[in-house]
């Protein structure tokens, strides 16, 4: 019996043994900015990189490897994961199937999920190759779109209030869509036209859209912010929803403006670059526009069951127009690289 035992053992160690050398050919080291293509390359970050043309294993190993896009990708893979815990907790005490005046927390619970899971498959995967690096950030943008959509939705169905209602309640939601839509195809134009060339015209293309559908999504909560009575003040969906307009503002500075890389460059390849930083701010700034929602839903039935009705059905069909849009942009901008870079290559 003993033999047998140190028999098996032995197995075990020589086993274990093995394991670097079956790993080694999933881990190259990374590389500098000169050994990948330019569309690449970030502004200040010359090394950190993972060679392109690896196997797709390779590259969901480096989930678990330092690479300049690691942070990226688990600040975003963490909140995910809590807000998929979120919607187990919550799907146990709201009726998501049977109350119409939860579908718009589905949607706006489902869309955030969406836009980080993308976000997350994007900065993991895109080093494949070129084709893949373009075709996972339109995949990335049409994730964007869908959660600005569910923003605009969740603030206008729960959030708003009846005075600033009345005052927009015709044109809201579908220059919600509109602005959604112009986000998407502008970021993926920006992305195939200019990517680092001509960054006045790629910001212009990819942060005007996204800037003025923020402005009218956020619009109920800014309303109510500043309407609320010295006696509401203090109630905490009103707290999560300034934090979350605190840590958009934060992020979205932090997504135009290259700092601290700027200030060290070359020194910022596994962290410290602005991106990661600006994914922190959107993760904490979705993490409590959901808690705010989920206050609101909660707290303000009388509210909005008034003002909205039975339209919930109307703004489900709004939000599968969105994406529908979204995705065949995506799906017609991804064809438009292909073509490219097969002409390149002829």
């Amino acid at each position: 019996m003993a033999t047998v035992i140190s028999e098996k053992l032995s197995r075990l160690f020589i086993n274990m043994r093995q394991v670097p050398q079956l790993l080694a050919p999933l881990s190259p080291s990374t590389v500098s900015s000169s050994e990948v293509p330019k569309v690449f390359w970030k502004p200040y970050i010359h090394t950190g990189y993972r060679p392109v043309q690896q196997t797709w294993r390779y590259y969901f190993s480096t989930l678990f490897q330092q690479h300049n896009e690691a942070i990226n990708v688990w600040t975003h893979l963490v909140a995910a994961l809590i807000l998929l815990l979120r919607f187990q907790q919550l799907s146990q005490r709201v009726d998501f199937g049977r109350d119409l005046h939860a579908q718009p927390l589905l949607i706006i619970i489902v869309a955030s999920i969406t836009y980080l899971t993308f976000s997350t498959l994007a900065h993991l995967l895109q080093a494949k190759s070129e084709f893949w690096h373009y075709s996972f950030f339109f995949m990335d943008y049409v994730g964007v779109a869908i959660y600005q959509y569910g923003s605009a939705l969740g603030h206008y169905y729960y959030a708003i209030e009846p005075s600033w209602h009345e005052k927009i309640k015709g044109f809201y939601m579908p220059a919600a869509v509109l602005l959604a839509w112009l986000s998407c195809t502008g970021s993926c134009y920006a992305k195939y036209q200019y990517h680092q060339s001509a960054r006045l015209l790629s910001q212009l293309c990819q942060e005007l859209p996204s800037g003025l559908a923020y402005v009218l999504d956020i619009s109920p909560v800014i309303h109510r912010i500043f309407t609320a009575p010295p006696s509401q003040q203090a109630d905490p969906a009103l707290l999560y929803h300034k934090c979350q307009v605190l840590f958009f503002l934060i992020g979205a500075f932090f997504f135009s403006h290259p700092y601290p890389e700027k200030w060290f460059p070359g020194k910022c390849h596994f962290f410290g670059q602005s991106h990661q930083i600006f994914h922190v701010c959107l993760m904490l700034c979705t993490l409590a526009q959901i808690e705010a929602v989920v206050l609101d839903y909660e707290s303000r039935r009388q509210i909005y069951s008034t003002l909205q009705g039975d339209l919930a059905h109307n703004f489900s069909a709004l939000c599968l127009f969105t994406v529908t849009c979204s995705v065949l942009t995506a799906a017609y901008m991804a064809r438009k690289v292909k073509n490219k870079l097969n002409f390149k290559e002829e």
